[in-house]
């Protein structure tokens, strides 16, 4: 690939390829470089180095996450309806690619926790999300919470053996359904209106 052509995407599909075959520890700048056929040097005309580059690789990957979650929260349905599938939804999207590919979850696991900030990050795009189906369940009398925003991390954290990487080795076990069900009625039931 000449320099004048390379993009942030097609460095950050080198990366997350490269990242694939060496692994977190063994990967850098030069390695990405080679294989785009360019200098490690070019890539610094994109990425500040090795720190950006790779919360740049997070940042796509969790953010891959949030569209199919914002389908859930924009469609027009009861909010208890929007909230479950926005739940399934999470659920359903990380244990897809911990099947799919186990290693290159798990390295991505490891660079979110490695990476400054990207969790927080990722945890305040979900907040926004979930605290809108809140929200909008408090306007039309279908939840009865006080504050849309601490429900919505009440919820994240009742929810997080669901979708957490941490706890994907949970995520096969044969009672996962019945566990997220019964989890599912205790936030369900917490929110309701009582009138």
């Amino acid at each position: 690939m000449a320099e004048e052509t390379l993009t942030k995407d097609s460095i950050l599909d080198a990366a997350e390829s490269v990242l694939r075959k060496f692994g977190l520890a063994k990967t850098n700048m030069s390695d990405i470089g080679r294989a785009l056929g360019v200098s490690h040097a070019a890539l610094y005309r994109h990425f500040d180095g090795k720190a950006a580059l790779r919360k740049a690789v997070v940042e796509r990957w969790l953010l891959g996450s949030l569209a199919p979650l914002e389908a859930s929260v924009r469609e027009e349905d009861a909010p208890e309806r929007r909230l479950y599938r926005w739940l399934q939804t999470l659920r359903a999207f990380k244990r897809e690619r911990a099947r799919k590919d186990p290693e290159l979850f798990a390295m991505y696991a490891a660079l979110v926790a490695e990476t400054e900030g990207a969790l927080e990050e990722h945890l305040q795009h979900l907040m926004l999300q979930l605290t809108s189906i809140i929200e909008s369940g408090m306007a039309v009398g279908a939840f009865a919470c006080e504050d849309a925003g601490q429900s919505a991390m009440a919820i994240l954290m009742a929810t997080t053996r669901f979708h957490h990487a941490a706890h994907a080795a949970e995520w096969e076990l044969p009672d996962s359904d019945a566990r997220f069900e019964a989890i599912w009625k205790l936030v369900l039931n917490g929110l309701a209106s009582r009138t």
